[in-house]
């Protein structure tokens, strides 16, 4: 991997930092000197890791505890960050979670899309004005291969007529990558570019939320899937090195830019989910 600079003075914001290929992120990117800002669900998990990060030599940490299937918590969280910081050169996307019964946020959204899609999308987008600001900046968005089994299910987009949790995950993280392209295309000439990866089979708490089977494979997969800080090793990356200064609109594996499936190229999607999620987040089809 390129070296990666001194993050001293940068201020970094990022989702889901408490456990696996998230915590190791924020872990790295702590080392760096960033001033990190560290959206976080679970209050005593965001504590302990915060504690953990100032003993190991980063005093700049701050919490912003909120739940980002909510799209009201995800203002409150947008604004919180607005009231404190007038820089961010750095946002990572990287909460999400899968559910193998099909459940609805506390907005009435199939709960995958709202938190895996449109937390990314909806925060992304209240705080792209001070990240123009503080260009140039980056956004990197943690997705997934599992996208290749994904199709953007217009018709259905909530899984109300079938849900199965793989394909609901699989259509959330294609959703990352196109909306990843719309964006870097919207901000083109900006100074901000967004990115977006996919981190390998982890081995993490992802998926221990659910029961039965899924729980039984999860843990199965564990005994192959590389660890937590191998898996970051991308959002890493993407995050600080110099070698991929200014380029915008990929997605990545292993370091390594890559093609993703043929629906995850295709622009008239991106552009047709971007004024989806507008609509579903309330902010403006066109903004």
């Amino acid at each position: 991997m390129a070296h990666s600079p001194n993050l001293s003075g940068k201020t970094c914001l990022i989702t889901g930092p408490t456990q696996g290929i998230g915590k190791a992120a924020t872990l790295a990117i702590a080392k760096l000197g960033a001033n990190l800002v560290l959206v976080v669900r679970d209050g005593q998990r965001g504590r302990d890791l915060a504690d953990e990060l100032r003993a190991a030599g980063n005093p700049n940490v701050e919490l912003v505890i909120a739940d980002l299937s909510s799209q009201a918590e995800v203002r409150r969280a947008a604004a919180e960050f607005l009231a404190r910081h007038d820089r961010l050169h750095l946002l990572i996307n990287n909460a999400g979670a899968i559910f193998m019964d099909r459940k609805e946020s506390v907005d009435g959204l199939e709960m995958t899309l709202a938190l895996n899609h449109l937390g990314y999308f909806l925060l992304t987008h209240l705080l792209v004005d001070v990240l123009k600001k503080s260009a140039p900046a980056r956004i990197v968005h943690v997705a997934s291969r599992a996208h290749v089994r994904g199709t953007i299910r217009f018709d259905d987009l909530q899984s109300k007529q079938s849900y199965g949790g793989w394909s609901a995950y699989s259509q959330s993280k294609l959703a990352n990558i196109l909306f990843s392209a719309e964006l870097a295309r919207r901000l083109s000439s900006t100074g901000v570019t967004s990115n977006c990866l996919h981190p390998g089979v982890v081995s993490t708490g992802f998926g221990k939320n659910n029961r039965g089977l899924m729980s039984f494979l999860i843990k199965l997969y564990s005994f192959f899937a590389r660890t937590p800080e191998k898996g970051a090793e991308t959002t890493i990356f993407l995050a600080t090195s110099p070698a991929v200064e200014g380029l915008s609109g990929q997605y990545f594996a292993d370091c390594k830019a890559i093609e993703p499936s043929r629906e995850a190229r295709d622009p008239e999607v991106a552009k047709r989910l971007w004024q989806v999620s507008a609509q579903l987040t309330g902010v403006g089809k066109d903004s």
